[in-house]
């Protein structure tokens, strides 16, 4: 079993002390403009950044816009890759994720096999997570070949939940994707939490204090929030709203 290292052991004292955990996803696009929404965002309560998603190809500028976060914000930076040009050795960790339900196994097993050599070289933590998509549409769901598990089949949900408890993944990431129509169930959620012990992420959708509250209550122990940052005028308020949904 892979040793837990600093980053993940803060993840686990945080969740610890908070009822739920909120890290918001960004995109290494329009990189000053980021670094300030960062900073607001730490200010905000985010318990860490995640960087990455499914369209990242210059390594390059991706390694100095996480440097200039390292520069700004103090809580963690967390690769969350879509392919192998989504590592970055100046971050913090990276959630190692197999997309279990992928139809293409270079999601499955080759991307993280390519992978493998720079973390290892480069000493990035790695947390082994395991990934699922639910519903179609989204840039993730494109990208990633996934074979959607609809929303309303939550057994299916908890057999890779298992699957990915006894592979020894000790994250799980439900994802409706990117702008997702719909965020995932609570009762799916409820489900998978039954079986599933790890750490339990959730992202897609999530857009309101109201759904923020449902998926926390329904056994969440981190949301991703990153369309409606990107796309809402008035996100701010909405953010705070949500800080506080998920800590009560």
């Amino acid at each position: 079993m892979m040793e837990i290292r600093s980053t993940e052991n803060y993840i686990l004292n945080e969740i610890k002390k908070q009822k739920t955990l909120c890290f918001p996803l960004i995109d290494s696009e329009n990189s000053f403009k980021t670094i300030d929404l960062a900073k607001k965002l730490e200010k905000m309560g985010a318990s860490a950044i995640l960087v990455g998603g499914s369209s990242i190809s210059d390594q390059i500028e991706l390694s100095n816009f996480v440097t200039q976060l390292k520069n700004n914000i103090h809580i963690p930076i967390i690769l969350f890759p879509g392919n192998i040009t989504g590592i970055s050795p100046a971050a913090d960790a990276i959630l190692f994720s197999s997309l279990l339900n992928s139809e293409n196994p270079y999601y499955i097993t080759g991307a993280q096999a390519q992978g493998a050599l720079i973390i290892n070289k480069y000493n990035l933590e790695a947390i082994p997570t395991g990934y699922l998509i639910i519903g179609e549409g989204s840039t993730a769901w494109f990208i990633g070949q996934a074979k959607s598990i609809p929303f309303n089949k939550s057994n299916i949900a908890v057999m890779y939940a298992l699957a990915a408890l006894y592979m020894g993944m000790r994250f799980l990431y439900l994802e409706a994707g990117s702008g997702a129509s719909q965020n995932i169930s609570p009762e799916m959620i409820r489900n998978v939490r039954k079986f599933y012990k790890g750490i339990l992420i959730v992202g897609g959708g999530i857009n309101s204090a109201h759904t923020a509250k449902e998926v926390s209550n329904a056994g969440a122990d981190i949301i991703v929030i990153g369309t409606m940052i990107e796309r809402e005028k008035d996100w701010e308020l909405e953010f705070v709203n949500i800080m506080k949904a998920i800590r009560n």
